[in-house]
């Protein structure tokens, strides 16, 4: 499996079991990209992750951190300032949210050749890498 990046929509899915269809296939891809070794996430998604867990869905802050700690085993990109200068350019090239383009460029930073993502138009490949709505494929 080629390397994916996880954006932070996707892995709320694998807690939040309201869509049932949803929360199985997040769970279900989830664990086969950490059993292949090709999840990929950056330094915005956990933050992200942390602030709709806690606030949107009421998780304790300590569980939730305790997830956190457990998406240590994936690959990480680190948000640097040089990323932030290419999501700007990005975003002002593509017209997408600074957000989707900092997802998007962390993604590239990493190599992967795809991003599972409900936020953006499945099929379009930005930055050298495809876009993915993984609810539809599967």
């Amino acid at each position: 499996m080629s390397k994916i990046f996880l954006d932070t929509n996707f892995l709320i899915y694998t807690l939040d079991n309201r869509d049932s269809q949803k929360h199985s296939t997040a769970r279900k891809l989830f664990r086969a990209a950490v059993t292949s070794q090709s999840a990929v996430i950056s330094t915005q998604v956990l933050q992200e992750f942390y602030v709709i867990a806690t606030k949107k869905f009421g998780i304790d802050p300590v569980l939730v951190k305790n997830i956190l700690i457990s998406f240590e085993n994936l690959e990480i990109v680190t948000v640097t300032p040089l990323l932030i200068r290419e999501a700007i350019d990005s975003a002002l090239i593509s017209r997408f949210s600074f957000w989707d383009s900092l997802i998007l460029v962390s993604a590239k930073q990493a190599y992967c050749e795809k991003v599972w993502t409900e936020d953006l138009t499945p099929g379009q490949i930005v930055q050298g890498v495809e876009i993915e709505n993984p609810f539809l494929v599967f």
